[in-house]
């Protein structure tokens, strides 16, 4: 089997950042674009968040908690809300406006002038190496890549270069003062931004940064004049950029230490990235390993998913450094993200790394947990003075803090406590697909405990989750999105304690505790009309279920192997709730928050829908894909990779289902005939090889040590198999 898919051809000019195309190594990032006479990369690195607002003590509405429930059992929803903002102006006056995370801004673009603006362009990616180009044909070429070996960004003009190079901020007017000076010479640019002392603080917060540029010309004779440096008759420049953040986690390597040779520069770089990049591979059918992506976007059909499967997997690798992929990645051309491109942990961040385990990048994974474990004091501080809880309350928006400073009377996010046992899960799974018993023990049953130690002090006297809220939604007609007993509380929380249980039990260790809280916990909800509600208040209270909304937050219990689809009632539930809300998705209103597909896909591939899941990967693909083969969080707007994550994990999930020993192939598979290595199951199984074609599958699976497995496929009974093995059907 070949690659399937490794890269695209595009020709549409980009004329900004958001159009570009991406190359990055997980701590550096570049976008790669231009206009007119005009070759641009712009510059990030993932720890440049800009100070804006200082972090302030959350709102001590643990004094009120009495108040607030009383009002929400008597289904006073907004005036809740609004008691909570009236708590906290009244704590500090800085909460008088929404209080908004420190964003992800761009370092700098440089900028390559040519001398004239030529005719026709071409550009291009290469997934396996990060490569990517754009090019005047016959008249200039420029290659650009980041380097994993060196941590540098390689660019590259080749032909005719005559023109200019400028480093610049990124354009528009930042939210806080930064201080600019450049510096242009016959061999290097720099530019260095320094943050406003007012806006800088803690230990370790950023203080500024420094882009340098070093630049080796190959013939002609550079020279400086008016900011810029001026190339004449170049055969070939070579630039080796870098970003380093004030004060720097640790002293990088000089740049003029590194032998400024692209060529063996992107050996050795492609040989860390291709490692990540080609652990696995997917053919659907795609003739053209390098299609031109105009094309392929119109086409649609399978050769469009294997093409998407492979773009998202390129970009998520290339956006994981020593933190995680913030909503841009690692990119930002801009010193306004939408949403600050922080960290949105009420599904963004989980949508970005759902596919890591399953494709084989566990290690990928880690960042996640260094972030979540940097902020553990203020995730205490939040459950001790929000609630007067012990344990843990994670934020719905992080990035250099995780205080829990940004809620709205709307958008009450002080009552969204699932996060904690949602985290928890990643946690879990991690063990579950490496084996690692020290990390379970370490890093994983701590923070589960810190978390389910909160909700041990949180659930109320009736074992109910007062306040709740289900993360955006509103009941139909209801007062607004706060309420009590959202199902996505009871679900994340029933999973945290199973799981939690599962690794004691692991461990030698007594489960009793976690047992006993499990069966305080209320019961889930079926509606009427036969699906499982979003909401499941006790007697007294009526919240109708609104199915016109992009989260899907009440299917959590199909989203992974949480031991629920095993309920037939349940089951049926779940599958009624797809129907419902993916009628509404397939509407012409239905247009932001693409990752809300990824929540109904994952149930739908998770309860066997085939069908369904292949309708919500098929809006993804359709909708929410650029030329750029970068993905957006509406229709055609907002650069945003939350479904670059999201849509492996999809099509993972309607090849492979993994739960304990017991192992489904096709499970809901759309797709006639194909090919898939390297997919990664639990207990550290590995489906080396599946093939299938109607009528027929068969699988190649290997595993650390013999392991026993229940094998289903779609052709004939369940087999009893010992990894390794083939599995063939009929």
């Amino acid at each position: 089997m070949d690659h399937g898919v490794n890269g695209f051809v595009s020709r549409t000019r980009p004329d900004d950042w958001e159009h570009a195309l991406i190359s990055g190594n997980g701590r550096q990032g570049a976008l790669v674009h231009g206009a007119g006479p005009e070759m641009r990369v712009t510059l990030s690195h993932e720890r440049l968040f800009l100070p804006t607002l200082p972090p302030i003590d959350p709102p001590e509405t643990a004094r009120v908690l009495p108040e607030l429930r009383a009002l929400l059992y008597a289904g006073r929803f907004a005036r809740a809300a609004e008691r909570v903002m009236e708590v906290a102006v009244e704590q500090d006056p800085g909460y008088a406006a929404l209080r908004r995370i420190d964003p992800l801004i761009g370092a700098a673009a440089l900028t390559y002038t040519h001398v004239m603006s030529p005719e026709g362009y071409e550009r291009g990616c290469d997934f396996t190496t990060g490569l990517v180009t754009q090019e005047w044909p016959g008249v200039l070429r420029q290659e650009v890549f980041v380097s994993r070996a060196h941590d540098v960004v390689v660019i590259r003009l080749l032909g005719d270069v005559s023109g200019t190079l400028a480093l610049a901020p990124v354009a528009g007017e930042p939210p806080a003062p930064v201080t600019y000076a450049t510096l242009v010479a016959l061999d290097r640019l720099e530019l260095t931004g320094e943050f406003s002392r007012q806006g800088v603080r803690g230990q370790g917060a950023v203080t500024g940064y420094t882009v340098e540029c070093r630049v080796h010309a190959d013939g002609g004779r550079p020279r400086v004049g008016g900011g810029v440096l001026e190339v004449r008759g170049a055969r070939s420049v070579t630039i080796l950029a870098r970003t380093v953040v004030h004060p720097a986690a640790r002293e990088p390597y000089p740049l003029d230490r590194i032998v400024a040779d692209a060529d063996r520069l992107l050996r050795e770089h492609a040989a860390l990235h291709g490692d990540l990049f080609g652990r696995v591979r997917l053919r659907l059918g795609g003739a053209d390993p390098r299609p031109e992506s105009e094309e392929l976007l119109a086409r649609g059909g399978p050769e469009l998913a294997e093409a998407v499967f492979a773009a998202a997997r390129y970009a998520i690798v290339s956006s994981v450094g020593e933190l995680p992929p913030t909503l841009q990645g690692v990119w930002s051309g801009t010193f306004r993200p939408p949403w600050q491109s922080g960290y949105t942990l009420d599904g963004n961040l989980q949508a970005a790394v759902a596919g890591l385990l399953a494709t084989g990048t566990p290690e990928l994974l880690l960042p996640v947990f260094d972030l979540l474990e940097r902020l553990l004091p203020d995730f205490r501080d939040n459950a001790g003075r929000l609630y007067g809880c012990r344990g843990i309350l994670v934020p719905a928006h992080v990035s250099t803090h995780g205080r829990h400073n940004h809620f709205h009377p709307t958008w009450c996010l002080t009552f969204w406590t699932a996060g904690a046992a949602w985290l928890s899960r990643l946690y879990y799974d991690y063990y579950d697909h490496t084996g690692d018993l020290g990390f379970l023990r370490e890093r994983a049953l701590p923070f589960m405990t810190e978390s389910a130690e909160f909700y041990e002090d949180f659930l109320d006297e009736h074992g109910n989750f007062a306040p709740s809220y289900s993360p955006e939604n509103a009941p139909s007609g209801g007062g607004g999105q706060a309420c009590v007993n959202a199902t996505m509380d009871i679900a994340a929380v029933r999973d945290l304690l199973r799981n939690l249980t599962r690794a004691h039990e692991e461990l030698s260790l007594d489960p009793s505790r976690w047992r006993a809280l499990r069966g305080r916990l209320p019961a889930y909800r079926i509606a009427p009309t036969g699906e499982l509600s979003e909401w499941a208040p006790p007697p007294g209270l009526t919240l109708k279920d609104n199915h016109a909304h992009r989260h899907a937050s009440h299917l959590y219990p199909f989203w992974y192997d949480t031991g629920e689809a095993a309920d037939p009632a349940l089951r049926a539930a779940g599958a009624e709730a797809v129907r419902k809300r993916l009628a509404w998705w397939r509407g012409a209103e239905s247009d932001e928050m693409a990752f809300g597909l990824v929540q109904l896909g994952l149930a739908a591939a998770n309860l066997g829908m085939t069908a369904e899941a292949s309708q919500a990967l098929d809006l993804l693909v359709t909708r929410y894909w650029r030329a750029t083969m970068v993905s957006t969080h509406n229709r055609d707007a907002v650069f945003n990779v939350d479904v670059c994550g999201g849509v492996p994990a999809l099509v993972a999930a309607m090849l492979l289902r993994s739960e304990d020993d017991r192992l489904g192939l096709l499970p809901a598979c759309p797709w006639p005939s194909g090919e898939v290595r390297g997919l990664r199951a639990r207990r550290g199984v590995v489906v080396e090889c599946l093939t299938w074609s109607p009528g027929r599958v068969e699988a190649v699976l290997t595993a650390p040590a013999p392991r026993r497995l229940t094998v289903t496929t779609p052709y004939g009974p369940p087999a009893t198999v010992t990894a390794p093995c083939v599995v063939a059907a009929p």
